[in-house]
């Protein structure tokens, strides 16, 4: 099983869903509370099960309703996913995969590893 990890950063709060191996999955923004960030968390707890996957990689791709999973290449062309609430939110993103086929694997880790624990990151 995975866990959410909360860690401080310069700038404010984020969380890190981490696979059972102890990969990053999915990042949240940079949040100013605690208490925004375990939002956060709950907000992925809530969408990324139910989510769609919207592949905006393929041509002519279907819109998917949100919450949902949009897969897209950045700038670098490696493949990467952001999880959107049911306000449209982006909630969580992922780091960049070289294939499509792990990234699709990234958000089914998401989704398997969504109710996981939280813990908080020792300073």
């Amino acid at each position: 099983m995975g866990k959410y990890l909360i860690k401080k950063t310069k700038t404010g709060i984020k969380f890190d869903l981490k696979a059972g191996n102890g990969e990053v999955i999915a990042t949240s923004e940079v949040y100013t509370t605690e208490k925004a960030c375990r939002a956060g968390i709950a907000s992925v707890q809530r969408n990324a099960p139910a989510a769609g996957i919207e592949n905006q990689t393929e041509e002519g791709f279907e819109k998917q309703k949100h919450p949902k999973f949009e897969v897209y290449t950045d700038k670098k062309g490696e493949y990467r996913f952001r999880l959107k609430a049911t306000n449209g939110q982006i909630i969580a993103v992922s780091e960049g995969y070289k294939a499509i086929s792990g990234c699709l694997n990234g958000i089914e880790s998401v989704k398997k590893n969504a109710d996981s624990e939280i813990a908080m990151q020792e300073e």
